[in-house]
């Protein structure tokens, strides 16, 4: 009995409706900043450091709805457990650093080898390196594209430079690692239409703004209008 609980336990997570990408990066390399881009569209200029946070946003998944699920993670040191949870409920795990940082770079080290540790076979597990605020001057360069990549090669994982600032392969960081995902097909796209129609219900709703059946247009109009802004608010967490 104990040995069918184990083996259900274990296959859980692949069954899970969530996808989990977990984002690991020394502070102040812009984590909190990519994901805060991809999901809000938004840039903040000040650094506040994370412990740690969760964004969710509906995706495909082998074209049913799926919620992705982004773990941000603490750049600090402090917190060995939490990163080991993380890791183990990931499916998926961007490394971040900054290319104004080397040292940035060498602190993903022992993350990665933590990560080979609790996965095991990491072949089959989406992870990019990424070098972040490549907008940023070729004087304030500390690693060069060359020099990321080839990190990235040695670890046998996939490598893409990013801005959250400028919204530079921000999307495309996402979709790529959910393209790498070997055990099902996972995409943006689901959510992406889902937007654009509930956008195109809403101001038909607000154009016609009458229900011929009962005659209370006006407050059903508004009450929809005011339902699906709360729905569109509350679509991040």
């Amino acid at each position: 009995m104990t040995e069918q609980k184990n083996q259900v336990t274990r296959a859980a997570p692949e069954q899970s409706n969530d996808y989990r990408v977990v984002v690991f990066g020394a502070g102040g390399v812009g984590k909190s900043s990519l994901v805060l881009r991809f999901i809000k569209g938004t840039f903040r200029e000040s650094y506040i450091p994370t412990i740690e946070d969760t964004y969710r946003q509906v995706i495909s998944c082998n074209k049913n709805i799926c919620t992705l699920q982004i773990t941000d993670t603490t750049g600090s040191h402090q917190f060995p457990a939490m990163q080991r949870l993380s890791i183990s409920k990931g499916h998926a795990f961007i490394l971040v650093y900054s290319v104004c940082s080397k040292q940035s770079l060498e602190e993903l080290r022992p993350i990665w080898e933590l990560i080979k540790e609790l996965k095991g076979d990491v072949n089959s597990i989406p992870v990019m390196l990424v070098g972040n605020k490549c907008d940023e001057s070729t004087e304030l360069r500390e690693v060069s594209q060359i020099e990321g990549q080839a990190q990235a090669t040695t670890w046998s994982i996939s490598f893409m430079e990013t801005s959250a600032k400028i919204n530079h392969n921000v999307t495309e960081l996402f979709q790529e690692l959910l393209n790498m995902e070997k055990t099902r097909t996972v995409s943006l796209q689901l959510d992406t239409k889902k937007q654009k129609k509930q956008k195109k219900e809403k101001k038909c709703k607000e154009t016609n703004g009458a229900i011929p059946e009962n005659g209370e247009a006006s407050a059903s109009a508004s009450a929809s209008a005011s339902g699906a802004g709360v729905k569109e608010k509350c679509g991040v967490m």
